[in-house]
């Protein structure tokens, strides 16, 4: 499958303007995400189509606490990704070569379908850099009803983003420091592009944000503090998740300490309206209202919904950002 968002170059050369990285890339070679090659001067997609990984999870496990809470989708993978963080989860597939499979259009819609199913959750590895088959599956899926769900790492150029908003329902972004220096030095990248990401995304679908702490490295008061002041600032409202860090891929440090996640927590909730803790047995994860507290969705088992009507807080009328 030929690219989008490339340009060609003398001698065979061709440019990708998907990502930040802007790669220009020689004949028969790749650019940074390793799924992008340059073939006789024009740009292939190499993991369009493939398959690596497949489940129906629950909404809450992307995480997305504030979008359809309780229900269940499906969860589609390939391989590849434009950063390299050195704490990556999902290395095997985002940075080695993996076992794929090739499912038709038509069977993922109807797996899309099956089991209470909402839609599709384009996740596992960084969904933006299969732009082509997410694109395409995407608008198939929201012709059929499905919503659409993209777990990312923000790392993608305007441009294509605009093109693909219209066709998503929900985004969990993460936002792993607000140090443009910890992007540079431990995931080979930029604050700034995913900042913007961020700030378009907000405006045009639901979002959600995820932090990894990482004890010593973006887990400072000050730190957390300007995180949670900057998403406040587009919009008090958006869930931020701070997820619990455990050594893997090339990043051996302790894991976060419980205490402080706690301590991110009652930071973040100087600034925003919905905090919540992943990773960790036994947090309180449900959701209450910023104004009076009263619970609105309760989360030991599945998400249920208690006290929201009509959008709003039944105890107090306060509107509340979540669908369902």
């Amino acid at each position: 499958m030929e690219c989008m968002y490339y340009e060609k170059k003398q001698n065979n050369i061709v440019k990708c303007h998907l990502c930040p990285h802007n790669c220009t890339i020689q004949d028969g070679n790749v650019g940074i995400c390793k799924v992008r090659k340059n073939v006789n001067g024009t740009l292939i997609s190499l993991n369009y189509g493939k398959i690596t990984s497949y489940a129906y999870d629950p909404i809450e496990k992307k995480p997305l606490y504030h979008f359809y809470p309780g229900s269940e989708i499906l969860s589609i993978g390939s391989f590849g990704c434009n950063l390299a963080c050195s704490f990556c989860q999902n290395w095997e597939i985002a940075h080695e070569e993996s076992l794929t499979m090739e499912i038709e259009d038509e069977d993922i819609i109807l797996l899309g379908k099956a089991r209470n199913s909402i839609g599709i959750a384009y996740t596992y590895n960084e969904p933006s850099i299969s732009y082509e088959y997410v694109y395409h599956m995407a608008k198939l899926a929201k012709r059929q009803g499905l919503k659409n769900i993209l777990v990312t790492n923000g790392y993608i150029n305007e441009e294509p983003l605009k093109q693909l908003l219209p066709h998503i329902d929900a985004m969990n972004i993460d936002l792993k420091s607000i140090s443009d220096d910890y992007y540079k030095r431990i995931c080979k990248g930029r604050l700034a592009p995913v900042q913007r990401t961020i700030e378009l995304a907000s405006k045009a679908t639901h979002v959600e944000i995820t932090t990894l702490i990482v004890e010593d490295e973006n887990s400072s008061d000050d730190e957390i503090n300007r995180l949670a002041q900057w998403i406040g600032s587009i919009d008090k409202s958006i869930p931020l998740h701070l997820s619990k860090y455990f050594p893997a891929y090339k990043m051996k440090l302790p894991e976060t300490t419980y205490d402080t996640l706690v301590r991110a927590k009652k930071i973040c909730k100087n600034h925003l309206d919905h905090v919540y803790i992943g990773n960790v047995w036994g947090i309180d994860n449900n959701t209450y209202c910023p104004n009076c507290s009263s619970q609105l969705i309760c989360r030991y088992g599945k998400g249920e919904i208690k006290g929201i009507k009509d959008g709003k807080c039944i105890k107090c009328g306060n509107n509340i950002n979540i669908l369902y």
